[in-house]
């Protein structure tokens, strides 16, 4: 499964570690703080000519058009939708998404102009219910803010409001093309009130969405001495400090959000930090605390299906089959869900099941987790025009990843994944190399260790294989990344208990992986 954030680091507990689990620090916020909706997903920005559903836009106005990269990724999308009626079912979601940043399209922030009078932002985006925007009539919401900013442009909240939307958006949709749009809606709101904590709050979780987790951890930091109760800074903080590798101060600032704002976010991310270390029944506890106290479905289906990774990355198929049933009846399009439920299914034996749960997931989000995934079922399926499907997914990665850099992200983990088994080896190791410069995490010493492998410099990939799962986190394919290293290195018997060991936690990790961990184990007989 993919990490909970956007992806991990070492873990180990330090000496001054706390003790306490969520829930039981010093409740000591204030009571009036205002909140900032976390499921806001704008249509258009205010001043916009778009109109109807779906992402309406690429980038910022006057932006150049794509590359020649972009468009052969593009032109490759579309002719993955263009193929027979049942691949193009599958797939025209996908294509259409993918192709939705190719067009060239604008819409801009700033319709509003700065120069209205200063008596315009007397009335608040809070005139915007916040129970709307991350309620059901998510729409209405959004209506209702853009209505409201064309009328009070001025004001500065509700600017740092539509950035936030824009990054939900994004991870909602899988379209990083909303990323240049939630920039400039932040920066509006921070030039018409300069180090307001949402807008800057805004910027740590967009500098997070891009990967830029330095610059995440930054303005972080700078939300958190305008406002220490900052929920959302609260736990971007987290995240950065985890994606960053920096584990004792990721537990820290944990205990830290836990004191400050206890709630569903901080419990999630408190679990995750737990579950690194290796503790995975503090994680499980905490969150069971979290569903315990989750009270709308969102919450719900969210806390249900970290229960599920969790149980999933221990190997307990029923119990993660069980938590994803409770995510998707509290929300039956919780793609995070059904993605979880189609690696359990594709584990438990039932994949026919789990290739049309990860179709379903591809078609409306166009991830590479989920791409690699349902390519590599197609590949272990081996049906008639399997191995042309898997290839059809493994371009869909090349073109998210040329969209998503155009969008700013930083996207060579990303890549580095995908390209090691799936791609360019050498391009694998390039961007695992970059990607390793800028942060030291389990999940980018795990990639750097297997680019190097496919690469054949298995004595250099070692310490790096070495240092991914020396942290206690519990990860089967880590364990099994180790153990190939270890036996092409010549080292066989530690290779042999890396592999057995990856298969003991969860023996269906990767319907292509546990297979060759078993053949290297017992022979080609083994693999099935």
């Amino acid at each position: 499964m993919p990490p909970r954030t956007h992806d991990d680091g070492p873990a180990g507990r330090p000496a001054n570690a706390p003790e306490h689990e969520p829930g039981t620090g010093h409740p000591d916020r204030p009571g009036n703080e205002p909140e900032t909706p976390e499921n806001t997903v704008p249509e258009n920005e205010p001043g916009s000519n778009a109109s109807g559903s779906g992402p309406k836009s690429t980038g910022p106005a006057g932006a150049a058009p794509p590359d020649a990269a972009v468009d052969e990724r593009g032109a490759a999308v579309r002719r993955v939708a263009a193929g027979r009626r049942w691949r193009r079912a599958r797939t025209a979601g996908c294509a259409v998404l993918l192709a939705v940043a190719l067009t060239g399209g604008a819409v801009a922030v700033g319709a509003a102009r700065d120069g209205a009078p200063a008596s315009a932002a007397a009335v608040s985006a809070a005139a915007v219910s916040p129970a709307l925007l991350s309620g059901g009539d998510l729409d209405a919401g959004i209506a209702a803010l853009q209505a409201h900013l064309r009328a009070q442009p001025r004001d500065f909240s509700g600017w740092a409001v539509l950035g936030l939307a824009y990054v939900e958006q994004a991870r909602v949709q899988g379209d990083p093309s909303r990323y240049p749009q939630a920039d400039r809606a932040l920066q509006r709101s921070l030039r018409l009130a300069p180090d307001n904590d949402q807008a800057l709050a805004g910027r740590a979780a967009l500098a997070a969405a891009r990967h830029d987790f330095t610059g995440a951890l930054r303005h972080a930091d700078r939300a958190l001495a305008q406002n220490p109760y900052s929920e959302r800074a609260l736990c971007s903080r987290i995240d950065a400090l985890v994606e960053l590798g920096r584990y004792d101060e990721a537990a820290r600032a944990a205990d830290t959000a836990d004191a400050r704002r206890p709630g569903v976010p901080v419990f999630t991310r408190y679990a995750y930090v737990r579950e690194l270390r290796g503790d995975v029944g503090t994680a499980r506890r905490v969150l069971e605390r979290a569903l315990a106290t989750a009270a709308t479905p969102g919450d719900v289906a969210y806390v249900a299906t970290q229960l599920g990774q969790l149980a999933w990355n221990q190997g307990d198929y029923r119990t993660a089959l069980t938590h994803y049933a409770r995510a998707l009846a509290a929300d039956e399009n919780y793609l995070p869900a059904l993605e979880g439920r189609a690696r359990a299914q594709a584990a438990s034996g039932d994949r026919a099941a789990a290739v049309r749960d990860l179709e379903a997931v591809v078609a409306r989000s166009p991830l590479p987790g989920p791409l690699v995934g349902l390519g590599e079922l197609y590949e272990a399926r081996g049906a008639a025009g399997d191995p042309a499907r898997a290839r059809d997914q493994y371009t869909l990665v090349g073109a998210w990843t040329d969209l998503a850099r155009a969008g700013g992200v930083d996207a060579d983990l990303d890549t580095a994944l995908a390209a090691a088994d799936h791609g360019d080896r050498a391009a694998a190791l390039r961007a695992a190399r970059a990607e390793w410069a800028r942060r030291h995490s389990v999940h980018t010493a795990d990639a750097l260790a297997w680019a190097l492998h496919v690469n054949g410099r298995d004595r250099e990939a070692l310490p790096y294989a070495r240092r991914a799962t020396a942290t206690g986190y519990r990860n089967a394919a880590f364990l099994y990344h180790r153990g190939m290293i270890e036996l092409a290195a010549g080292d066989r018997q530690e290779g042999r208990a890396s592999l057995r060991a990856a298969l003991r936690l969860n023996p269906g990790f990767s319907p292509l992986g546990a297979a060759r961990a078993r053949t290297a184990l017992h022979g080609p007989e083994a693999a099935e």
